[in-house]
């Protein structure tokens, strides 16, 4: 996983006038919780869309007023309207101690049902993951050259080097559908056999 540095400083207001007044200066209010105690913090609104606007994950360095936390990204807020950050919650994490995290599925391999006229649909784009935070990749790759035409693949046939799955098992990862072009051709053939 790759990790992202970011700078911010302690908040020592709390409440709506302070939280406003920080937006308005393009500060984020934070939280920073999962260690020994919970962290109250700003960030740089700037510098936080490079953590949230994006498809992949990160481990978070955050240096907040010399004190260095490794977090990952647990939640974020957005204005129901102005569609900016209202407030970003994170998770401290350490080498020693297992994390779950959802980490993006990407699909390998030019399927044997797609060969056969049908079209791969992927229903999870991401897996929910266990596992030290050093081991878990950017990225989960799944090879589907021998998914065959009307199969899926269910998250309970796969498994990741010192990873454990916590999606639920029969959860489908991707299908092989029959689209129209190909239930046309069976139905010919059909006809073809059943004249012969």
């Amino acid at each position: 996983m790759k990790t992202l540095q970011l700078s911010g400083s302690i908040r020592a207001d709390f409440g709506k006038k302070s939280a406003k007044s920080f937006r308005k200066e393009g500060q984020v209010p934070c939280v920073i919780y999962g260690g020994e105690k919970v962290i109250h913090f700003n960030l740089d609104e700037n510098d936080l869309r490079n953590l949230i606007v994006t498809p992949n994950i990160y481990a978070v360095e955050l240096n907040i007023d010399g004190d260095v936390h490794m977090a990952i990204l647990k939640d974020a807020q957005f204005h129901p309207v102005k569609d900016n950050t209202l407030h970003v919650d994170f998770m401290e994490i350490f080498e020693n101690k297992p994390i779950i995290m959802e980490v993006p599925v990407k699909l390998n391999g030019l399927s044997e049902g797609v060969k056969a006229g049908g079209k791969l649909s992927q229903e999870l784009r991401k897996l929910k993951v266990k596992g030290f935070y050093k081991n878990i990749p950017d990225v989960l790759n799944i090879d589907v050259t021998n998914l065959g035409l009307g199969k899926t693949m269910q998250v309970g046939t796969l498994s990741f080097d010192n990873l454990d799955i916590v999606t639920p098992k029969q959860a489908i990862v991707c299908a092989v559908k029959l689209t129209r072009v190909a239930r046309g051709l069976a139905a010919a053939a059909a006809k073809a056999d059943a004249k012969k």
